[in-house]
């Protein structure tokens, strides 16, 4: 389901005019794609919050009314304020329903990998989004990929994940989504645990030498 927001065209350029349009409550923005001229415009930073809250998130599909006619958008670039993260500028990307373009989805991991937590490790995400290959009606907000079977010195991968139907990605499927590992305390812990071993060996094998040595003067 695609949301609509109305986008004002008119916009002057320029940094002082962007400054004046954010204090106004307004994000400058362009619209492009489909063979189409660059337009530059704005819209209302309430409506944009909206349009992009929902379970898609960047990815929902949002028909962008432009001067009296309609685009069937998605956000292709969110610039955003590196102090006070408010947003600075959006790059809409027109899009064909019909067309497959290229997305980048969110990975998450559902389950619990109860066997690394038995062992005292840790599961370490290192992929968050997977670039797809999909048309505009069959991006998917996220994928899930279950690590319960996740074991200490495992991985779960790209290979594993389970696309929607004629959903692609070129990513290769061997890369590592999530590995799992044993924490350093763990390690520092099975260290301690070994040498208490070796010395309590050592102990005992003093102790029986020194009562064969007894024996033998008897």
């Amino acid at each position: 389901m695609d949301v609509t927001l109305p986008a004002e065209i008119g916009r002057t350029t320029g940094s002082s005019s962007s400054k004046r349009m954010r204090a106004e409550g307004r994000v400058p923005a362009v619209v492009y794609g489909l063979n189409r001229e660059p337009q530059s415009v704005s819209v209302q930073w309430t409506e944009l919050r909206r349009a992009l809250n929902t379970e898609a998130g960047l990815n929902a599909l949002i028909t962008l009314e432009v001067d009296g006619h309609s685009d069937l958008t998605i956000v292709k670039a969110l610039q955003r304020d590196p102090v006070r993260r408010s947003v600075e500028h959006v790059d809409f990307l027109r899009v064909d329903p019909n067309v497959t373009i290229t997305v980048e989805v969110p990975i998450l991991l559902i389950g619990e990998a109860k066997e690394v937590e038995q062992e005292q490790g840790i599961v370490e995400q290192l992929l968050y989004t997977l670039t797809l290959d999909a048309r505009p009606g069959s991006i998917p907000p996220h994928l899930e990929i279950d690590i319960s079977e996740l074991v200490i010195g495992g991985a779960v991968r790209v290979g594993e994940l389970t696309l929607p139907d004629g959903v692609t990605t070129e990513v290769d499927p061997e890369e590592q989504i999530a590995i799992a590992s044993v924490t350093r305390a763990a390690e520092a812990e099975a260290v301690v645990s070994t040498e208490e071993e070796g010395e309590g060996e050592g102990e005992t094998a003093e102790g029986a030498e020194d009562g064969d040595s007894g024996d033998s003067a008897e």
